[in-house]
């Protein structure tokens, strides 16, 4: 894959992670930290920041991105990656189904050609989010009962999801990584249930924002990761899962940061759920930061586990996530 086909599918990406109508300034400074932190001191290949400013700018549009497709397996890779972003909190809205079917008309990928068996797996993935339950009047901690929550027993269900997404990671297909998202936050839901708390994809969607984790921008960083690291070796028949990508400094740093980025998510539900949700913005956020450097220090012990986890991987596994990973 050449430059300017990857600078071709950077714009694509941020322009799903934008398609939801959400272009406030919060979602656009999170996306842009990632185009700094991936852009900064390239020595090779489009510079992510560039891409981002000139998105942004309407420099490049949809048509003149795609026009930097030349071959078919970067214009279904293109495609697949923007399916993961408009996908990380589950199924696309209207805005973000009426780009995906711009983008499909513009790629020549409608009908059922290779852009079915995208969808498809894209539909699981986000179907395995929890379901958006009706709104429900919240008592006051004070008057709320606290069920007896076994910690220990938190603490190795948030590891095991920590351990799983840090192995997805290590694939070098982008739809792997459609799946970290939604197994983040559906961790959340679960801490959140065995508290007592009975929580909807909006909610768990502040949580994680709150906290400073931004799901659109998370989802181009892992793209963006993979495809300026080189991870990506597709092939148009590949299906979603292939072989590892070992002994690069890409994929170690990837599954570093997200077993740290998940185990810190669920240590930090954990607190702020049976503190009865009461915990300021900026506490909330320090205590993130902090089990952060937690997590990213415990990433060592569990490398091999992480390893080891993903050598097992398969699409059967990885699709059905409705079967609890923990």
């Amino acid at each position: 894959m050449n430059d300017s086909e990857k600078r071709s599918i950077l714009a694509l990406v941020v322009m799903a992670a934008f398609a939801d109508g959400a272009k406030d300034d919060a979602e656009r400074a999170a996306v842009r930290r990632v185009a700094e932190s991936l852009g900064a001191g390239a020595d090779s290949g489009p510079n992510f920041w560039t891409v981002y400013q000139d998105v942004v700018a309407k420099r490049i549009d949809l048509a003149q991105a795609v026009a930097g497709l030349t071959s078919p397996e970067s214009r279904v890779l293109a495609y697949e990656m923007a399916v993961g972003v408009c996908d990380t909190d589950g199924p696309p809205n209207p805005g973000e189904a009426a780009f995906l079917a711009q983008l499909r008309g513009a790629l020549g990928l409608a009908g059922a050609g290779p852009a079915a068996p995208i969808e498809r797996e894209a539909a699981v993935v986000a179907a395995a989010l929890p379901p958006v339950l009706p709104s429900v009047s919240v008592a006051p901690a004070a008057a709320r009962p606290q069920p007896a929550v076994d910690s220990a027993a938190v603490d190795k269900m948030v590891l095991n999801y920590a351990i799983l997404n840090g192995a997805l990671e290590l694939l070098p297909q982008s739809l792997a990584s459609m799946a970290i998202l939604p197994l983040q936050m559906k961790m959340v839901f679960r801490v959140g249930q065995l508290h007592g708390y009975s929580l909807d994809r909006g909610h768990i969607r502040d949580f994680l924002a709150t906290a400073g984790v931004g799901l659109a921008s998370q989802a181009v960083e892992g793209y963006a990761r993979k495809l300026l690291g080189g991870l990506v070796g597709k092939a148009l028949g590949g299906g979603m899962l292939g072989g590892l990508a070992r002994g690069t400094a890409q994929a170690a740093t990837g599954a570093a940061f997200t077993f740290a980025t998940t185990w810190a998510l669920g240590q930090l539900a954990h607190r702020y759920y049976a503190g009865g949700r009461k915990m300021e913005t900026a506490v909330l956020k320090d205590t993130y930061a902090r089990l952060m450097g937690d997590g990213q220090q415990l990433f060592s012990r569990h490398a091999g586990s992480i390893q080891q986890r993903a050598a097992m991987l398969n699409p059967a596994e990885v699709m059905n996530l409705e079967r609890d990973p923990a």
